[in-house]
């Protein structure tokens, strides 16, 4: 298998599984627990801490382990908003539906709140400008994605963050697709709260985290004895938390290095599937800032051949028109007609990719169209 869809979920890296096989069952008792093994497991959690802290570039005390991104954009939405008066909140176009959803339920129980879509450009960004035009004086949230995993471009999170903050409005951002591929500093991107997922930078499946700026109070969702911050009840995940920390420790220590690396490898793919199609294919927002690891690409006829005919092929294309699915919702939004989504497919690479599963990704795809 030559595996092309990191951008929805990335092995686990080795380091990553020995740091965490302690805790399964030697190192199994809760930081609770009155004893000294249970205060080193304690110590070994706010390590991890500590160690996402490092990544994102925040204090440890800014951080909450979670079971993943989806439940850390339910966290954030539904704990800035329980507390709110309803009103009006503006959400971009190319979200994920852990950020969709929390939203879309809202109006149900109380139709005083409005949702209202951002729209994005046919580059894949939004523009900061309308997004302050769209500010209300009831605006509760925004919510602004920073990297969409299908095209790979990279929102201005902070332009629209000071946007927001001068008119008291907070941000949250659905980061997963950013950490490990680009440097994060959260503090930069000035959200006030963002979402972390283990799983897509070769950390566990089931281990997340969010950040959440100092002096931001946020309603817990779930309810039980009150740990992390009171917002998240439960016994903790230990084995994942550990885990999430070592993957962060992982990608700040290679993130930069392996960015240039991906970004070469991505053009060199485009290259080579540009030189064996009779129809050039089109690259998606190409000049627009993307993840170096991520490329979107319209081919010349149903990207479902692909799947057909390069079986050990593991690649992205559209699967469901009704509902969209995120693939659809998000070259819709750039524009892309129905018939442009069903010949578009997405490549994302990972650390583990190389120059020759490329040179052969490239030319399976092309006789899939031209053999």
């Amino acid at each position: 298998m030559i595996y092309l869809d990191f951008n929805r979920t990335t092995p686990l890296a080795p380091s990553v599984l020995e740091a965490m096989q302690p805790y399964w069952a030697t190192h199994y008792m809760l930081p609770g627990q009155e004893h000294a093994h249970a205060h080193a497991v304690g110590e070994a959690l706010e390590g991890a801490r500590e160690n996402i802290a490092a990544l994102a570039g925040c204090e440890s005390f800014e951080i909450v382990f979670t079971s993943g991104g989806t439940e850390a954009n339910n966290l954030a939405i539904l704990g800035l908003l329980g507390a709110a008066q309803p009103g009006h909140v503006l959400v971009s176009q190319m979200e994920h539906e852990s950020v969709l959803g929390p939203l879309s339920g809202l109006p149900a129980r109380d139709p005083r709140w409005t949702i209202e879509t951002i729209p994005c450009e046919p580059s894949g960004i939004v523009d900061p400008l309308k997004v302050e035009a769209m500010l209300r004086k009831d605006t509760r949230l925004v919510c602004l994605q920073g990297a969409n995993a299908i095209v790979g471009t990279i929102q201005p999170v902070r332009e629209v963050a000071d946007r927001c903050h001068n008119r008291g409005v907070c941000l949250h951002c659905d980061a997963t697709q950013m950490f490990g591929k680009v440097p994060v500093d959260v503090k930069h991107l000035r959200a006030d709260t963002v979402a972390i997922s283990g799983h897509k930078f070769y950390g566990p499946k089931g281990s997340g985290a969010i950040y959440i700026r100092r002096g931001l109070q946020l309603d817990p969702i779930t309810f039980g004895e009150p740990r992390e911050m009171g917002l998240r009840p439960g016994a903790e995940n230990i084995p994942g938390c550990i885990g999430l920390g070592a993957a962060a420790s992982l990608a700040e220590r290679y993130c930069v290095q392996a960015n240039d690396q991906l970004a070469e490898l991505r053009d060199q793919f485009v290259r080579h599937l540009a030189a064996q199609l009779s129809s050039p294919p089109v690259v998606l927002c190409e000049a627009s800032p993307r993840l170096p690891n991520t490329v979107a690409i319209e081919l010349p006829g149903d990207a479902r051949r692909v799947h057909e005919s390069a079986r050990e092929l593991a690649l992205a294309t559209a699967q469901a028109n009704s509902p969209p699915d995120e693939f659809t919702r998000s070259l819709r939004a750039i524009g892309r007609s129905d018939s442009q989504i069903g010949r578009t497919l997405r490549v994302s690479l990972g650390w583990t990719t190389s120059n020759e599963q490329v040179e052969r990704a490239a030319g399976l795809i092309a006789e899939a169209f031209d053999g």
